[in-house]
């Protein structure tokens, strides 16, 4: 039990805002053999901003044992695996506290930012909007909302005003207003950013407000000043994240890649070609490439047809992935396995896509861009399935992902720097260029140019690749994204009609030059001027 004194002490201190001192005398009351989930709570949060969840989970867990129905301690639980961007376990989260306390406005708050980090603007609108309605004088669900607006190209400025006149220096509906500004006024967008970067904000909205800044002065064509823009959030980024990728010790992504990619050199070509797998299902596609290279307009593109189901950047093969790829004999056993073996994988497989809400019985798509990576897997656990590479200039793709303000990943991570873009590039495009080679694999190079300039014959043949019979209708995947939601970063481009975004790196020329001697071949083999 907690005595009255030290409770009162810590109300007080919360009352008056004195979270650090709320904080000590928490822990001053734990050590001292105290049990309270208040105290737990206020722990939890130290150890969640302090990014260590573990300890951050231990404590919450605590707190729930001892109180169970708890909304508040609930939705904090939800809130530590948002940050930690175990974002379906959050979302349970805050939909357990909604149910337990269904006027509780903070648990659909929280919500709304997962859905955020997800890319699902759509959802968190609806999110931020109840939370809203439950707390009309709750300034962050208005700014949410009000960014969730923009995103998706709807009016921003009464919902930005309602959470300024609440909170005049809120950064997110700050934000809002310059994004919605981004296309009308970009200089009084970039402008009104300046004005509160100069303020003092967070670390993760001076990372959001840092790369809309970029956007801004990108589109006044100040394009080094909008690169030393991006430079700065994604050194922030790497700032920000740097303890947790230090606590790992799975290497970096890139070296991951490369080890993949030494494994698979090390295996006989032959043994790949014995096959162990069932007969696969009728019209299963792979769809992958790189992040910003137009998997997800493709996506969409192919779920506007009649009888198509797609699935979006979902870890479907994970449980293969534990038990070859991360192990570094995995994949020499991966080339050995035996059939029942790899209809165990394949099964785990097809559980996780219907777990998903997909009906594998239809024309499957699974799309994620960086599944270069699974190829392995995929060759050996699914043979009949076709695989769709999507290619665009490599410079544009680096340039792309260096602009963009990502959820923390592994990949994320490694785009901190341009060089560290265009090495994760080149170690993707080597593994997946071996895995071509070497791997029984059907496979289509979708080009993004090709594409946006001639639409209908590009995606004929893509059609005839996949088995899918083409349709007119493929031409309306906007009105599809906008219909299914979209939750990675390409979301603003797929919810409206087709346009060429190609050639942008050409303006960027100069802060590109040095990495391009680690594009160059890349740009040159797959048929790019240099």
């Amino acid at each position: 039990m907690l005595d009255l004194a030290t409770r009162t002490a810590i109300e007080t201190a919360l009352g008056d805002r004195q979270i650090g001192l709320a904080v000590t005398l928490a822990a001053a009351a734990l050590a001292a053999g105290a049990r309270d989930p208040m105290l737990f709570n206020l722990v939890a949060w130290r150890a969640e901003e302090a990014g260590d969840f573990a300890a951050a989970h231990h404590a919450l867990g605590e707190a729930m044992a001892l109180a169970p129905h708890d909304a508040t301690i609930i939705t904090a639980a939800g809130r530590a695996l948002r940050k930690e961007g175990r974002i379906g376990a959050a979302l349970a989260m805050f939909d357990r506290a909604s149910a337990i306390e269904p006027g509780f406005a903070v648990p659909w708050l929280e919500r709304g930012y997962a859905l955020d980090v997800a890319n699902d603007a759509a959802a968190a609108l609806t999110s931020y909007q109840r939370a809203a309605a439950l707390d009309p004088a709750m300034a962050p669900a208005w700014a949410g909302a009000a960014a969730a607006a923009a995103r998706l190209g709807q009016p921003v400025a009464e919902l930005a005003a309602r959470a300024l006149a609440i909170d005049p220096h809120d950064a997110t509906a700050t934000m809002a207003l310059a994004r919605s500004e981004l296309g009308s006024d970009p200089r009084r967008a970039a402008a009104r950013i300046r004005e509160m970067l100069a303020m003092q904000i967070g670390v993760a909205d001076r990372i959001a407000a840092l790369t809309l800044l970029g956007d801004a002065l990108d589109r006044i064509d100040a394009t080094a000043d909008a690169f030393a823009a991006y430079a700065a959030a994604k050194s922030m980024f790497a700032q920000l994240h740097a303890p947790r990728f230090a606590a790992l010790s799975e290497p970096p992504q890139r070296e991951f890649i490369d080890n993949i990619a030494a494994a698979v050199d090390d295996v006989d070509p032959m043994a790949w070609h014995k096959r162990v797998a069932p007969p696969g299902r009728r019209g299963h596609v792979f769809l992958l490439g790189y992040p910003r290279s137009g998997t997800t307009l493709v996506e969409n593109i192919l779920a506007s047809a009649p009888g198509v189901e797609a699935l979006e950047e979902r870890p479907t093969l994970i449980d293969a992935d534990r038990e070859f790829l991360t192990d570094p004999g995995g994949i020499a056993r991966l080339a050995a396995i035996d059939a029942a073996t790899a209809t165990g994988f394949g099964d785990r497989y097809w559980q996780r896509v219907a777990d998903a809400g997909v009906d594998p019985a239809t024309t499957f798509v699974d799309m994620d861009p960086l599944k270069g990576i699974k190829l392995p897997l995929i060759a050996r656990l699914f043979p009949d399935a076709r695989v769709v590479v999507m290619r665009r200039d490599p410079r544009d793709i680096v340039l792309s992902c260096f602009r963009q303000n990502f959820a923390i990943t592994a990949a994320a991570y490694a785009f901190t720097t341009i060089e560290g873009v265009a090495e994760h590039y080149a170690a993707l495009m080597r593994l997946t260029a071996l895995c071509r080679e070497r791997l029984p694999l059907a496979v289509h190079d979708l080009r993004y140019e090709d594409l946006v300039a001639d639409f209908d014959t590009t995606t004929r043949s893509l059609c005839t690749f996949t088995g899918i019979d083409w349709s007119p209708d493929l031409r309306r995947f906007d009105r599809t994204a906008a219909r299914r939601g979209v939750s990675t970063a390409s979301a603003g481009q797929v919810n409206r009609p087709l346009y060429d975004g190609s050639g942008q790196w050409r303006r960027y020329a100069d802060q590109l030059a040095p990495v391009m001697p680690i594009l160059a071949p890349w740009i040159e083999r797959f048929g790019y001027d240099l």
